[in-house]
């Protein structure tokens, strides 16, 4: 038994299914209702003074009419107190997979709100830990060959994740119980899928293997992959972050001096590339090219990390933060809403601590993302992956200005936005739109008669045709 053991570990980086090549189709079948989905991120422990489940569950309704699809709650399972950070602990440190922490409430009060969710039209992913457990996770006392060891043969945490060890892939009892860990609530909770942490640093073939197992309990299965590496969308992810786009957004914002966010010991904010929106539709191009096709990316300007750790999206975004939310709706992929950004939230959440709940009141910030949410719901040419119609780039004189289209028949979605800070009058250089149907301001619900021609600094115009 020990030899098959030994012999299945050095198999192990081989039983993938070979890689598919760039840009062909990926062999994930993503489920017809996340075409034109919304996500939604839920911080729980954040998200109402009681920070429960039951206390969020008051909130479906609202969510309903803001126009969310997907409910991705952080981590829900209860925290290790070895090793742990601040008072509460860090959601990424978890004690036990198939268990739900009790500072949120009980295994019945998260079946009834996934329920909950579900009557109401909305989806729910849960987010999964399989790179590391905590420090005092229950596998520790009888499967400590589930991780990894370093030289001295000590349990260790990646980077200065110091409340966490991290497992051993190559084990296949780990591959198998991180896999039955994860059908548990398939089947208890009757949850959609997983958003998965730092996906990419679990191998290939782990995922490779759990996407069959998964779906074959939940045949319309959705993984969204805490990683911006192609490779994992072959066999394993629906979707994958877009760090690139979130990153360019920022060097964007602060080569116009919109990015202002100080980290620790800093008097000004850290130097970063130069560049321009019309670098923007440069990356969507590479990105086609390196993805399998079919591939979705979750573009944000926010998320839980990036506003505990890297500043509010006022903070990196600065007088862009509406325009560059405006394009995550419209460039190809999924976008992203994070636990106060529909109301302006701009302030970071603690992570290992309670924090006071957002003010949740409907507000212009509200309108504005209903209206892009109704937008992205509701249009055929702005379904993710290959369902959705390409970008057409329509040069203009400045590089700051960025104007596409996204067709499909005579239905199009305009989107133009101003990354600089000075007023412009919109010059093409070369072809320019030429819409022939009715035209309406996605935002706003009025009609136009054409598309506008100048744009205050950061401003935006989003315009659907037909």
């Amino acid at each position: 038994m020990k030899l098959k053991k030994i012999l299945l570990a050095l198999l192990a980086p081989f039983l993938a299914a070979p890689a598919a090549t760039a840009g062909a189709p990926t062999h994930v079948k993503h489920p017809d209702w996340s075409r034109n989905a919304v996500i939604y991120e839920v911080n729980t422990r954040q998200y109402t003074p009681e920070g429960t489940f039951n206390a969020f569950a008051a909130n479906l309704p609202r969510l309903k009419k803001l126009g969310v699809d997907i409910l991705w709650f952080m981590p829900i399972h209860p925290i290790s107190e070895k090793n742990r950070k601040g008072s509460l602990g860090s959601y990424y440190a978890v004690q036990d997979y198939k268990a739900v922490n009790p500072e949120f409430g009980t295994l019945a009060d998260f079946q009834a709100l996934v329920k909950k969710a579900h009557d109401m039209g909305m989806k729910v992913i849960i987010d999964w830990v399989p790179n590391h457990t905590g420090c005092d996770n229950v596998w520790l006392k009888d499967h400590a060959d589930r991780y990894a060891h370093n030289d001295k043969g000590e349990l260790y945490g990646p980077y200065d994740w110091t409340d966490t060890y991290k497992l051993d892939y190559t084990n296949p009892d780990t591959r198998a119980a991180m896999i039955d860990a994860m059908s548990y609530w398939l089947r208890e909770a009757d949850i959609d899928g997983f958003r998965c942490d730092v996906a990419a640093e679990v191998p290939v073939y782990f995922w490779n293997e759990a996407r069959p197992a998964l779906q074959a309990i939940k045949p319309d299965l959705f993984m969204l992959a805490e990683a911006s590496s192609p490779a994992l969308h072959d066999y394993g992810f629906d979707m994958g972050y877009n760090w690139p786009m979130k990153d360019l957004f920022s060097d964007i914002a602060a080569t116009h001096g919109q990015y202002t966010f100080l980290r620790d010991g800093e008097t000004e904010p850290a130097k970063r590339a130069e560049k321009h929106a019309m670098d923007i539709p440069a990356l969507v191009e590479q990105q086609a090219k390196d993805y399998p096709a079919d591939t979705y990316l979750m573009n944000m300007i926010t998320n839980h990390d990036l506003n505990s750790w890297e500043g509010t999206e006022m903070q990196r975004l600065g007088n862009f933060a509406d325009a560059f939310a405006v394009l995550t709706y419209t460039l190809p992929g999924m976008p992203l809403i994070y636990t106060g950004q529909e109301v302006g939230m701009n302030r970071a959440l603690q992570f290992f601590e309670k924090d006071t709940a957002p003010d949740f009141r409907s507000n212009a910030v509200t309108a504005f993302y209903t209206a892009l949410n109704a937008l992205k719901r509701s249009r055929k040419e702005l379904r993710a992956g290959t369902a959705g119609a390409p970008m057409r780039v329509y040069t203009t004189a400045n590089p700051d200005v960025l104007v596409f289209e996204r067709r499909e028949g005579n239905q199009a979605t305009y989107t133009g936005v101003n990354l600089s800070n000075k007023p412009v009058t919109i010059q093409y250089t070369d072809a320019a739109p030429s819409p022939a149907g009715a035209l309406t301001d996605a935002i706003s619900g009025t009609t136009l008669t054409a598309l506008p021609t100048t744009l205050v600094p950061g401003g935006y115009f989003v315009v659907t045709e037909n």
